[in-house]
């Protein structure tokens, strides 16, 4: 499978899924693509880096693209920086790490 390929197939696979990220004023965006290994980088941004559940979303990503999704084996999810990105309060940061939400599955 080519990069392109991958990249569409993600990109498809977040619009129709994961519809809240656009929905609510963020966005994504494919930054790499592993053709040979079926890595993919995604980063959220927009209104995304100062919501609460943010780490929840990236989260799910993480764990449901490569479950969902035959060509791709790992997902790394970042935030967005550039002129888009939105500062992310510290809170966030720290939610990541709660053990309250490692199991959390949002409903998408």
């Amino acid at each position: 499978m080519s990069a392109e390929s991958l990249e569409r197939q993600t990109r498809s696979y977040l619009s129709n899924n994961v519809p809240q990220i656009q929905e609510h004023g963020g966005f994504f965006e494919i930054q790499d693509v592993d053709d040979e290994s079926g890595e993919v980088t995604v980063a959220i941004g927009g209104a995304c880096s100062g919501c609460g559940i943010a780490p929840m979303t990236m989260n799910a990503i993480k764990h449901r693209l490569p479950d969902d999704l035959d060509d791709v084996s790992k997902v790394n999810v970042t935030r967005a920086g550039g002129p888009r990105a939105a500062v992310m309060p510290t809170k966030t940061e720290e939610m990541e790490e709660m053990e309250e939400y490692k199991d959390y599955s949002p409903p998408f």
